[in-house]
């Protein structure tokens, strides 16, 4: 757990002060880390291999392949780092300083797993600002940090569902049968999207640790310079 809150704090100080420093492209945000392939089916239906330095858009699917990481670090300080084999789409996303009311961000997570941390969209305005999709939940964040797993049929023995802990602040899980908040140190489930979520006893074999933590924390500046991405043809 002390290795997790360390690899918060980097990824979230680093993604601040590029706040603050002005040093983003036009994007929702960067890929500042990448250990493997990832690619990116844009809206035009068009598909590129990325890399770091690659800009992601909203309206962007995102697909990292075996034994590939990557993080990306959006323009509101908040962060996402995608587990191998994973799919996620940036559903929606706006950020202006000035314009706090205006903030809004949703991922959908498709399948694999997603780590996040929160940065200005949810803390500042509407709390509900924030949110992660599934299959069977929504998620909703608190000025927080966790790990959320969508499971179907190729998470060996654990049950097909979405799966979450809470390494800071807190997440809310939510389905069409009720809401469940899943604080620190805690795994929430929710396999059935007409019934309630609900909290484990423990971990139920997320194998969470094979993530490696240092990732984000140090190398340099993500703004500027060119990104090398492939058009997949």
């Amino acid at each position: 757990m002390v290795s997790i809150k360390r690899w918060v704090q980097g990824v979230a100080g680093v993604a601040l002060v590029m706040v603050a420093a002005g040093v983003w492209a036009a994007g929702a945000g960067v890929v500042t880390h990448l250990s493997g392939t990832m690619s990116v089916q844009r809206p035009d239906g068009s598909v590129r291999i990325l890399s770091q330095k690659s800009e992601v858009q909203p309206g962007d699917v995102l697909t990292t392949q075996r034994d590939s990481y990557a993080q990306i670090n959006f323009t509101d300080g908040s962060a996402a780092t995608m587990r191998p084999n994973s799919t996620m789409k940036l559903e929606t996303y706006s950020f202006n300083k000035d314009a706090p009311q205006s903030d809004g961000m949703f991922m959908r997570l498709l399948k694999g797993g997603l780590r996040t941390v929160t940065g200005l969209i949810g803390k500042r305005g509407n709390q509900d600002a924030y949110k992660i999709g599934t299959s069977t939940a929504t998620i909703g964040i608190r000025g927080s940090s966790g790990d959320t797993v969508a499971c179907s049929s190729d998470c060996g023995n654990l049950e097909p569902g979405t799966y979450h802990t809470t390494y800071t602040g807190s997440y809310i899980m939510q389905t069409q049968g009720g809401t469940q908040l899943v604080n620190e140190g805690q795994f929430g489930f929710a396999q059935d999207p007409s019934k309630p979520p609900v909290l484990l006893p423990g971990d139920p074999g997320l194998n969470l640790s094979q993530l490696p933590f240092t990732l984000g924390i140090g190398g340099g500046a993500v703004g500027g310079g060119a990104s090398q991405e492939c058009i997949v043809r």
